[in-house]
């Protein structure tokens, strides 16, 4: 089971892209059942609180765990499509 973790503010453009594109390629590699997504709006005590636990010194941030360990990380950066696919795609094969 994977867990993406996106930390950003709501209405920050390269944040909602960032969701965006992490959400539509869960979907086209069909990893719903087995991925999840869930974006903290650092804006809010919650994701304050997790991005501070998470070492979260910009936005946005992304952070892909399996099995609750860090696998990636991509801090004030959008990841690319081939680096998600080779961590959660690749890795499961």
């Amino acid at each position: 089971m994977f867990e993406i973790n996106i930390f950003g503010k709501e209405g920050c453009a390269k944040c909602e892209s960032t969701r965006r594109k992490v959400e539509h390629f869960i979907a086209k590699w069909e990893l719903g059942g087995k991925t999840t997504v869930t974006f903290f709006d650092v804006n809010t005590v919650d994701g304050m609180a997790e991005g501070a636990f998470n070492n979260v010194s910009g936005i946005p941030t992304t952070i892909v765990l399996a099995d609750g360990q860090a696998m990636g990380r991509w801090d004030e950066a959008i990841p690319a499509s081939e680096e998600l696919h080779k961590l959660i795609v690749e890795a499961k094969a």
